[in-house]
């Protein structure tokens, strides 16, 4: 018998629900930012403690919940997991073969420089990374990457966390833009349009926000012109394409504008001083090799090759030719003990309707996929013979199995609040903010990719609720929707999926709590920002978010 959802289970208290509901939710902030746990330890507690929560509050039967845990599970093992596994093991690969030194020193010539370096890495190259493929890829390369560099592993892994802000809206070839358009009906350009009109701000300041991080306001001021090139070509570029060609090309665009515009600039304009971490004070500038341009090609072909695979594999035609022509996927359109048997019910659907289970092994045509044929490739380019390449493999798996289990945990616990209600509970709570719903309406998207690590759950979450409330307080319902997706990209860097996979890439298991504290204060300060900047779009600035016309007025009525 089909199970319909409560959002306000406890006494019909809507407040009071949500309050309860997010004790895990303030459990998992406390076991990684005050106890420090490990997050495989705290990820696992956390789902049990979701578990006994969501049966308890709203009744939810036992199988029910066991099986969303489980669907969590599988879906945070495969893509997500997977593509972390392929990615280390392409980076493992590079520097067995002995190439990392040689990447270095390409680097290098264009500047020793840690401000410059992270600039044109965890920004420039971890948007492309992010345009492409996105669902951790970028962290994760651009995370060994600078290590490699030099980089200590915890700056290294906290940098590309905050890097990856920027480009997280148009990530995987548009997929948060188009499922929010998908949930709410409104055309995906019109929602690419809006996001273009509020991302642009945060893209220039966030290569400033990185530098004044790693150096301080005096060590920023050295390097503002590579700052200023590098912020705002990207910005330039991510507000002409997501405003004239839609959702699809604006990350890939803006990221390889803004990478040639700085090593172009670095050609012909050098800081004073050369900048290195306080624990490199003293230590003598590397004076790396000199190599030739075939070497340094040959060094680079791993990733040459990853970025042509990548953007294959991210294209539409190249997954319908994979799922609907060759049909190389499994799929299970019925997932047992949940498909069918959960009702969504007002105001989050017009009317109740079956919240559907279903789960698909896409392997060929995922992302990770993508990885591992680069990493075979990168085996015969650089001659290592399938027995190292074995032994490489089993050591990159051995250092990966418990950012493994951290990342099935919490896509287990995204899945279970997704289909207990919690999460629409939380969402129904920022919706009776009134007039300051505007302001809100971030916040609502921070906590959908917190909750589920990504930019396209949360807006399949939350989107069409930002659609309905905007509607009922008066505001243009583009603008919430788009903020959703904007807001939700500066929650990407303390999503705990997001930080098991820094984690695994940058060597700090066992540490993830360390990379949450250092990127929280961080989500939230830039979540501010763009909660005041939604605000006065909505009441101050409301000319520079496209309209959508024939807006229904009973639909407001949903939210009584």
């Amino acid at each position: 018998m089909p199970w319909t959802q409560n959002y306000a289970a406890l006494g019909n208290n809507l407040g009071l629900t949500a309050l309860v509901v997010s004790l895990p939710i303030f459990y998992l902030f406390w076991a990684l930012a005050i106890k420090r746990m490990k997050g495989h330890i705290a990820g696992s507690t956390t789902l049990l403690l979701t578990i006994i929560d969501v049966v308890l509050v709203y009744k939810m039967p036992v199988g029910l919940a066991l099986s969303a845990s489980v669907l969590g599970i599988l879906n945070g093992l495969f893509p997500i997991a997977w593509i972390i596994v392929t990615a280390v093991f392409l980076y493992n690969l590079t520097v067995e073969a002995g190439q990392f030194d040689i990447i270095k020193s390409s680097i290098a010539s264009l500047s020793n420089d840690r401000r410059l370096q992270a600039l044109l890495i965890a920004f420039s190259f971890g948007a492309f990374l992010e345009g492409a493929a996105g669902f951790g890829t970028p962290v994760a390369i651009t995370g060994a990457i600078l290590i490699g560099l030099g980089f200590e592993p915890l700056y290294a892994a906290g940098l590309c966390l905050i890097a990856n802000t920027a480009p997280v809206a148009f990530g995987g070839i548009g997929a948060p833009i188009i499922a929010a358009g998908a949930v709410t009906g409104v055309s995906a350009n019109i929602i690419s349009a809006a996001v273009g009109r509020q991302l642009p701000f945060l893209s220039v300041f966030i290569p400033l926000y990185l530098i004044i991080l790693m150096a301080g306001w005096k060590g920023a001021k050295e390097v503002l012109p590579a700052i200023a090139v590098s912020g705002t070509t990207f910005a330039v570029a991510q507000w002409w394409s997501s405003n004239y060609l839609g959702p699809m090309l604006p990350d890939i665009i803006s990221s390889l504008f803004s990478l040639l515009s700085t090593a172009i600039l670095l050609k012909f304009w050098k800081p004073k001083n050369i900048w290195r971490f306080p624990n490199e004070k003293g230590q003598k500038v590397e004076q790396y090799k000199k190599y030739s341009g075939g070497q340094i090609l040959k060094a680079w072909s791993p990733f040459l090759v990853l970025t042509i695979l990548v953007g294959i594999w991210g294209t539409v035609g190249f997954k319908t030719f994979v799922t609907s022509q060759l049909k190389w996927f499994v799929n299970i359109p019925h997932w047992p003990g949940l498909d069918g048997l959960v009702i969504k019910t007002m105001p989050i659907v017009n009317k109740p309707a079956i919240y559907a289970a279903s789960y698909k092994w896409d392997f060929f045509a995922a992302a990770g996929t993508a990885i591992l044929i680069t990493a075979i490739i990168t085996m015969f380019i650089l001659k290592v013979s399938p027995a190292r390449g074995a032994k490489v493999a089993g050591a990159t798996l051995k250092t990966l199995v418990y950012p493994t289990i951290t990342i099935g945990s919490v896509l287990g616990f995204a899945y279970i609040a997704n289909y207990s209600g919690l999460s629409y509970t939380l969402g129904l709570v920022f919706a009776q903010t009134g007039h300051f719903f505007p302001f809100f309406a971030p916040v609502l998207g921070w906590l959908g990719v917190f909750l589920t690590g990504s930019d396209t759950s949360a807006n399949a979450l939350f989107g069409q609720l930002q659609n309905v409330t905007a509607q009922q307080v008066g505001v243009n319902p583009v603008l919430t929707i788009a903020s959703n997706s904007s807001g939700g990209v500066v929650g990407k860097m303390i999503s705990p999926q997001s930080i098991a996979v820094a984690a695994a890439a940058t060597g700090l298991v066992g540490k993830e709590s360390d990379l949450f504290r250092f990127t929280l204060k961080h989500s939230v300060f830039l979540l501010l920002l763009v909660c005041i900047m939604t605000y006065l779009q909505a009441y101050v600035l409301q000319g520079m978010i496209p309209k959508i016309a024939g807006i229904l007025p009973t639909i407001a009525s949903l939210i009584h």
